[in-house]
């Protein structure tokens, strides 16, 4: 397969990458050249600014069996880069790499089900936004991601595979949120943890074992609309994968507290949202098995981040508490003490 892959340098586009060489495909890879230079030397690196709209060296690079596409946030992305290939340039899917985030929050009172399937509702721009703005915030991400598949398989009808992806964890995670616990547990000593043993709940899908279906889908000629979603596991059980020589006490602390003192879900205690919220980021990820992609154990994947961090420079990380945030955090909670009983 001659595949071309917008981004590739970075993190799970790194993963694509290594994942399609490892199965033998000749890679192109088109990005502005900035991230990890010269990482792939085999490979043909093709290089523009998708921000400014600078395709031209897409232009007459092709013909490619598959694309894959990590880095379309707006629509003018997709659109562009499906408009410089031409007419000749593609002969194979286009693979949207898009979120789960496109999903529309249940009405407020209503249950949240059971999880999102891919014909579930997507959610609109919030009211009164200019519709085509191209700013991306906590509350347009996810809208911009539904109209940036739309605008795809409204240019490739039936020749688009949308890949709807969970938290993405790995090696050469730039954002460590799911970094964070493996981190901490190896630091050792009180770790803070939300709620209970029995309600915490994470939900991740590893970015090699991602990618590995990816490019077999993309080899497969394989279209639609895929949750690429790990059933969610304990935090206990990351905890217990990431326990290592140093002494650890896990300290339980609900979320009512927590919330009262301001600790935010997925940036303060990251890849974690309380369980009263939990469906709005559940996902159905039969479709996705059905098609071919499986899931490492939680405790391989704690294994795979847990070598990575501990072999790079040690640096302060991008998500979690503080030490010294955690410390306070947990001396409020004792002087606390326990909740009023019913």
């Amino acid at each position: 397969m001659n595949l071309l892959v917008l981004g590739g340098t970075s993190f799970a586009g790194r993963h694509v990458v290594t994942a399609a060489l490892a199965g033998g495909h000749s890679v192109t890879t088109f990005n502005r050249g900035r991230t990890n230079p010269g990482l792939f030397p085999q490979v043909r690196a093709l290089h523009g600014d998708r921000t400014s709209g600078d395709y031209e060296a897409l232009r007459d690079a092709g013909p490619f069996d598959a694309v894959v596409d990590l880095c379309a946030y707006v629509p003018r992305a997709a659109r562009q880069a499906i408009e410089a290939l031409g007419p000749g340039g593609l002969d194979g899917p286009y693979v949207l790499i898009s979120s789960v985030s496109v999903y529309a929050e249940p009405a407020a009172g209503a249950p949240a089900g059971d999880g999102f399937g891919e014909e579930s509702p997507t959610a609109p721009l919030p009211a009164g936004t200019d519709p085509a703005t191209e700013d991306v915030t906590g509350e347009t991400y996810g809208p911009l991601k539904a109209l940036t598949e739309q605008a795809a398989e409204a240019l490739l009808p039936g020749g688009v595979m949308v890949v709807r992806p969970g938290l993405i964890v790995g090696p050469w995670d730039p954002t460590d949120r799911f970094t964070y616990w493996i981190r901490r547990m190896a630091d050792g000593g009180e770790v803070l943890a939300p709620e209970s043993p029995a309600v915490a709940t994470v939900g991740v899908v590893d970015a090699a074992d991602l990618a590995g279906w990816i490019v077999a889908s993309a080899a497969a000629g394989r279209t639609g609309v895929y949750n690429a979603v790990a059933p969610p596991v304990p935090l206990q059980r990351v905890l217990d994968a990431a326990r290592s020589e140093a002494a650890v006490e896990i300290t339980w602390v609900p979320w009512p507290f927590l919330e009262a003192e301001g600790v935010a879900p997925w940036t303060d205690l990251p890849a974690w949202v309380p369980a009263a919220m939990q469906g709005l980021i559940t996902a159905d990820g039969a479709r996705a098995s059905a098609a071919g992609l499986e899931h490492r154990s939680i405790e391989a994947v704690v294994a795979d981040l847990a070598a990575w961090d501990g072999a790079r420079p040690r640096r302060p990380l991008r998500a979690g508490l503080s030490r010294e945030r955690e410390s306070d955090l947990l001396r409020r909670y004792r002087e606390a003490g326990p909740p009023p009983g019913p």
